[in-house]
């Protein structure tokens, strides 16, 4: 029996469109789009913390070093996945918002030792808590995954939103120029979407970011005086805040929000491995994602950040852009450790406008919440089980999310829970789904068959 020769490009015809190759022009311009869009994370996280514990000016330079730097380690993890670490999926990593605040609270009752130990000993729990947590990842069907996505849009348009606005009662509180340069970015991005095919559609988030940019230059908002002063190479140091202590009690609250993040990282993985149309069974990523998360996090911690987990900034963009590619996060890693070694593109990119940043990555958390909205479509909302799964997870996320506070009267360690509208929207509909779809069905499929047989006699 003769073997015909394969044909030509077969083997190409064969590979997922996450693992092609794009041309090297391509693939940079791509991975600086995403770097752009998700900027704003490390810049305000480093922004926060040094306000916050009152770093000097060269404090802060090294703390923004080494956050790009662990950012673009971690999203290469992710990106190539060795060795079951990293989803191998187009993720990048950032600090994360909810744990930030709690890394300072820590940091503020304690010390930034125990604080920095707090990052490496949940860094560790995520590794010991991953064999338990991938046993229940059955109970996140689509309602769940759904939900989790909406209230992730909602989430953090609203605390971008916030950075747009500044603090409210500031004297700077929502004025003209912040507001203007959001919508004029987000304007922008539409209409580059709308106006601009091939290519340049693809980098539409980009070309509108850096139309809000320019207009900041131009209009005096954004000044280039400082990009050139200090030194041009960084070198991060381990331990920048010295030895870590380990503080069990003080730590709980991290170690709590990790079971959050790792929720937050089943819905990351399977909506993201949807979007790029990844062959086989999704679920199976889970684990390698939070295996990137945990090591990331916990190389953060020995650099003096808090933990770096999986950006849902990028899920956005891999939607919006249809450029499914793992290697243009390649390509984003490897710039973001560029940003962390050579000083003075590091300041460049602090120089970015926080109304800039911010107004474009509410376009971008908002296509998740149209992400959201499409699954949950597929879902049967007739069915009486469904129809409640939403409402109350919904009820249950939206709650501390539009009335912040509404569990203030709550014990501090609830509050971390029960004030988190993610984890709150997603807990409730795991339970709530639970309820209807898993606990009692046995005896409901008994009962209908008694029923049946029942009817069957009475005719």
């Amino acid at each position: 029996m003769s073997i015909s020769p394969e044909p030509l490009g077969s083997r190409e015809s064969r590979t997922e469109p996450v693992d092609q190759r794009l041309p090297l022009p391509s693939m940079l311009l791509f991975g600086v789009q995403h770097v752009l869009v998700m900027a704003a994370a490390p810049i305000t996280a480093v922004f926060l913390v040094g306000q916050a514990m009152g770093f000097d000016d060269e404090v802060m330079v090294a703390l923004m070093s080494a956050t790009f730097l662990v950012c673009g380690l971690g999203t290469l993890l992710q990106s190539f996945g060795p060795f079951g670490i990293g989803a191998r999926l187009p993720f990048v990593q950032v600090p994360g918002g909810a744990p930030l605040v709690i890394f300072l609270t820590i940091a503020q009752a304690t010390d930034l030792q125990t604080a920095t130990g707090a990052v490496i000993l949940t860094g560790v729990f995520y590794f010991l808590a991953l064999p338990f947590f991938t046993k229940v990842l059955r109970f996140f069907p689509p309602i769940v995954i759904g939900t989790m996505l909406l209230l992730v849009a909602i989430n953090l348009v609203r605390i971008f939103g916030g950075l747009i606005t500044g603090e409210e009662g500031s004297p700077d509180f929502a004025n003209l120029p912040s507001i203007a340069l959001a919508l004029a970015t987000m304007a922008a991005i539409v209409l580059s979407a709308r106006i601009f095919t091939g290519m340049l559609r693809r980098i539409a988030v980009m070309i509108g970011l850096l139309t809000g940019a320019t207009l900041s230059a131009v209009f005096g908002v954004m000044e280039f005086g400082g990009v050139l002063t200090g030194p041009v190479v960084a070198f991060p140091s381990l331990f920048p805040f010295g030895m870590p202590k380990f503080d069990l009690f003080a730590s709980l609250p991290l170690i709590i929000f990790s079971v959050v993040s790792m929720t937050e990282a089943t819905g990351q993985t399977l909506a993201t491995a949807e979007i790029v149309e990844k062959r086989g069974d999704a679920r199976a990523l889970v684990p390698r994602n939070i295996r990137a998360d945990a090591l990331g996090s916990l190389l953060g911690g020995c650099f003096g950040t808090s933990l770096i987990i999986t950006s849902g900034e990028n899920i956005g963009i891999v939607r919006a852009t249809g450029v499914r590619s793992r290697y243009v996060t390649v390509a984003a890693g490897l710039i973001l450790v560029l940003l962390g070694l050579f000083a003075p593109l590091g300041r460049l990119a602090s120089l970015l406008p926080t109304a800039v940043v911010a107004g474009t990555a509410v376009i971008v958390f908002a296509i998740i919440g149209v992400m959201g909205i499409n699954i949950l479509r597929r879902v049967d909302f007739d069915e009486h089980g469904n129809m409640f799964t939403l409402a109350s997870a919904l009820a249950m996320g939206l709650l501390p999310i539009l009335v912040p506070g509404f569990y203030s009267a709550f014990p501090e360690h609830l509050q971390i829970l029960l004030g988190n509208g993610l984890a709150m929207g997603t807990l409730t509909a795991v339970l709530v789904n639970l309820l209807f779809h898993h606990l009692g069905r046995r005896h409901d499929a008994a009962a209908g068959e008694a029923l049946s047989r029942q009817e069957l006699k009475g005719k």
